[in-house]
């Protein structure tokens, strides 16, 4: 069987559906001046790429993932947390938390005990009534509470059990139950068509949904195996590759975790296999001048992994009205670097390089701002039965990391604008 020919042709020069539908129908087959395309090795037919990043090091491969290679940097590689119902096991309030996550093996018990179908009145998903029909018990343990990285620089509460994460990833082998403050950092990114390339380093259990849904993969320093024991999660074949490439015996594991961070924020990388990285995981170039790089890194870890103690950036805190229960408003005017919380308050002086630190579709700054409105849950017995989110509960703890991430948002540009 002969392969197949590809002939493309786009109308982009036309606006309209209405305007294409008459070219159409107005041209003749044979004088449509088609381009003829030769997909490349991995199967791609638009927007071809032509350049080096096929000759980098991979990441990751399912290979080495499964004890089959060691030809990655990485050997464990996972997704996010998947839970399937984040408004009943994510929540800012720890005590609310736990009163959803009680009623909801609460419920779920009445169902089992009395044989009764399941209803509505909690998030079912195909596991859970996987559960329920195998007869399944459930209880509430108070030590699965854990912290999560929902969104950049946003933390919540999160109930981390495989019985109502209807994914939860290799996050057990990154973040393990045996022991609740285990250390570890994890390089979160972006993965997919659907957002430009993002990476963040945290140190807690990661959402799948971290910049967009369904995009965040993560890269751990560390693995833990059954027992909790902590294994270095970059490859010995890996550690080979740089201290032959730069002939450097003193390269460490951790210095390869530093370079990585760095080469991910690197512009001109992002900008030159912007293709590349929506359609694969990211693959490692040598630069020259490595501790450089490694130094770069770990700069921006520091930054990334302490913002919620780094010094506050100084921001002015202007009072405009005096009303006793002010509207939540967490707008930005980016123009007049003005941010406004509420109707009584304003934090005023934001330099406009802040705003260009972007994770996903909004600046650093901007995800505080909308994660912390007042929004009403789309799950109707969150909203009768726990919504208690009131934006003035969080306000001074809001306009505290506002000012702490504005001085991360800086630094972080200072730093990546060094880059050559």
């Amino acid at each position: 069987m002969s392969e197949a020919r590809i002939s493309y042709f786009s109308l982009q020069g036309l606006q309209g559906k209405e305007a294409k539908l008459d070219w159409i129908a107005g041209t003749r087959f044979e004088e449509i001046p088609f381009e003829n395309i030769n997909p490349d090795g991995k199967g791609n037919w638009i927007n071809l790429t032509d350049n080096d990043f096929d000759s980098f090091l991979p990441l990751v491969d399912k290979e080495v993932k499964a004890g089959k290679s060691e030809r990655a940097v990485f050997k464990l590689f996972s997704r996010g947390v998947e839970t399937g119902r984040d408004e009943w096991v994510y929540d800012f309030s720890m005590p609310n938390l736990v009163l959803k996550v009680n009623y909801l093996v609460q419920i779920y018990s009445t169902h089992i005990d009395k044989s009764e179908r399941y209803e509505l009145d909690i998030k079912w998903d195909r596991e859970l009534k996987k559960d329920f029909l195998r007869n399944v018990h459930k209880v509430f343990e108070l030590e699965k509470v854990r912290i999560s990285c929902y969104r950049p620089f946003i933390k919540k509460y999160v109930y981390f059990d495989e019985n109502f994460n209807r994914m939860p990833g290799q996050n057990k082998s990154m973040f393990p139950d045996t022991n609740n403050s285990t250390f570890n950092q994890v390089i979160t990114f972006s993965s997919g068509q659907r957002c430009d390339f993002s990476c963040l380093i945290i140190s807690c259990i990661p959402t799948l949904d971290i910049y967009i849904p369904n995009t965040a993969q993560c890269l751990p320093l560390y693995r833990y195996d059954e027992k909790g024991d902590r294994i270095d999660n970059i490859t010995d074949w890996g550690l080979t590759q740089f201290q032959t490439h730069y002939k450097d015996s003193q390269i460490t594991k951790e210095n390869i975790f530093h370079y990585t961070y760095a080469v991910l924020h690197h512009p001109a990388y992002r900008t030159k296999y912007e293709l590349n990285l929506k359609r694969e995981f990211p693959r490692l170039p040598f630069y020259e001048d490595f501790h450089q790089w490694t130094t770069w890194g770990r700069a921006l870890m520091d930054l990334h992994l302490n913002y919620e103690t780094i010094e506050p950036y100084g921001l002015q805190r202007v009072e405009t009205a005096a009303k006793d229960n002010p509207k939540a408003k967490l707008k930005a005017d980016k123009t007049k670097g003005v941010i406004s919380l509420d109707e009584n308050t304003q934090l005023v002086g934001v330099e406009a390089i802040a705003w260009d630190y972007k994770l996903g579709n909004r600046s650093a700054l901007e995800w505080i701002l909308d994660q912390y409105k007042e929004k009403k849950p789309k799950d109707p017995t969150i909203a009768k039965l726990f919504h208690t989110y009131k934006f003035a509960d969080y306000k001074e703890q809001v306009i505290d990391l506002l000012q702490r991430v504005c001085t991360v948002s800086i630094r972080t540009m200072e730093i990546i604008q060094q880059m050559p």
